[in-house]
């Protein structure tokens, strides 16, 4: 029932002007003198079946259309209307199915974000268990506290906070954003200091080479956080001490490349490929047992929204560089001088 009143709503307009139109074509003829009622009476019987022929006939074609959008729908595919026949309604639905399409997409794209957050909290609080089994530990001893013991156990709480915090603004990374110029030596010296810790606990040295006019455009707080989780990779996988981390860059034609070469265990060729996917940790991350797999798919999310290009490059026992593209970047002017861009900068031992 709901059909045909639906397509009776629809079509009131029409009946009304069809029946203005006979009245004023049999008005136009009582001026002209013409007075046949008999033939008058026919007209109008005559063009109201033509009329109702004509709704009837558009209403069978049309009235799988009307069945499909007057049922109740019970999901979401019930939206893609399958057997229309008129031009106006087979539009309406290809508009339909490309709108069901932007809806699928983004509601897989939200399933995929939560996901990725459950797994990465699920994966957090099983490591936060072991830190703070540590510590109460620590703390249940009768001896003197090992102070050492309990800061580095501090450290893995802490850098876990951080990884939690920085994949939370990932999803709002455009409203956080904030473009400036930084000169790049200072800024891989500050993000070397606050990683002095790591670097002592492990007997690993960072070695920094470069240029002081070296200048990029990026996001300051978001290029610690990748650099900072190269340097992190790079210490946490070197197990011998006395090694080097090193940090260099050089300006060329496509702009300047920040690399950070460290001496360790290196990427296995088979797992180089899906470092940077979400979640996956590899046999590397099998030695320590602390990965979580998101350090690098944030490091090259960011670099990817930022606009710097990111590529990695491995040999097994030998170790990784990762190499940083900013296409912005330039030599500044030192004693009234343009550096040349094609130099590798200065060395300095940190």
């Amino acid at each position: 029932m709901k059909r045909f009143t639906l397509f009776f709503k629809e079509h009131i307009p029409f009946l009304l002007f069809q029946g203005f139109l006979v009245l004023f074509i049999l008005l136009l003829y009582w001026l002209d003198g013409f007075r046949n009622y008999n033939t008058a009476i026919y007209a109008i019987i005559i063009s109201m079946l033509l009329t109702a022929g004509y709704l009837g006939s558009k209403f069978v074609m049309r009235r799988s259309f009307y069945t499909a959008i007057t049922r109740k729908p019970h999901q979401m595919e019930d939206a893609l209307i399958r057997h229309a026949q008129a031009p106006e309604h087979k539009q309406v639905t290809d508009f339909m199915r490309d709108l069901y399409k932007l809806y699928q997409n983004e509601v897989q794209t939200l399933y995929a974000s939560q996901h990725r957050q459950l797994h990465f909290m699920n994966q957090w609080v099983h490591q936060m268990k072991t830190p703070i089994s540590v510590i109460g530990l620590l703390l249940q001893d009768d001896d003197e506290l090992d102070r050492n013991s309990l800061a580095e156990e501090m450290e893995k709480i802490r850098s876990g906070l951080d990884s939690v915090l920085v994949n939370a603004r990932l999803e709002t990374f455009e409203r956080d954003m904030r473009i400036e110029q930084v000169a790049l030596k200072g800024l891989v010296q500050e993000i070397v200091t606050e990683h002095k810790r790591l670097f002592i606990a492990n007997g690993v040295f960072p070695i920094i080479s470069i240029d002081e006019t070296f200048e990029i455009t990026t996001d300051i707080k978001w290029l610690k956080i990748v650099i900072g989780q190269f340097i992190t990779n790079s210490v946490k996988y070197t197990f011998d001490e006395g090694k080097k981390v090193h940090l260099t860059a050089k300006c060329t034609d496509g702009g300047i490349h920040l690399s950070i070469r460290d001496e360790g265990v290196g990427i296995p060729s088979t797992d180089l490929n899906r470092v940077t996917k979400a979640f996956f940790t590899g046999s590397n991350g099998r030695l320590t047992g602390e990965s979580t797999g998101m350090g690098l798919y944030i490091a090259s999310e960011v670099c990817e929204r930022l606009g710097h290009s990111l590529t990695i490059e491995s040999e097994v026992g030998v170790g990784t560089t990762v190499t940083v593209l900013f296409e912005n970047g330039k030599a500044g002017e030192k004693d009234d001088e343009k550096v040349d861009c094609e130099t590798d900068g200065s060395d300095e031992n940190l």
